[in-house]
């Protein structure tokens, strides 16, 4: 059974904008393997969110931290299993 897992996404003082491509190309992959729920940046530029469809919190974790942001130190990623009380 899969879960729901937000991936909080915080930039670093090693942020690097040319991190940026990279990170759409890797979402837009999750996305093409239906793992990707839906992602967003925060509009202060602090950094973002995406939700992502993992067999537990360690699958999740494994995914969240192939993702360019964390494998080039410009975001310290958090992962955590989602239950959804009320949606829309």
């Amino acid at each position: 059974m899969t879960s729901k897992y937000l991936v909080m996404v915080m930039r670093t003082p090693a942020f690097d904008e040319t991190v940026i491509e990279p990170h759409r190309e890797f979402l837009q992959r999750l996305l093409d393997t239906g793992q990707l729920v839906e992602s967003g940046r925060f509009t202060d530029g602090s950094g973002g969110a995406y939700v992502v469809l993992a067999e537990n919190l360690s699958a999740a974790t494994a995914l969240a931290h192939a993702d360019p942001l964390h494998r080039t130190g410009a975001s310290e990623l958090t992962v955590h299993e989602w239950e959804i009380t009320v949606s829309a």
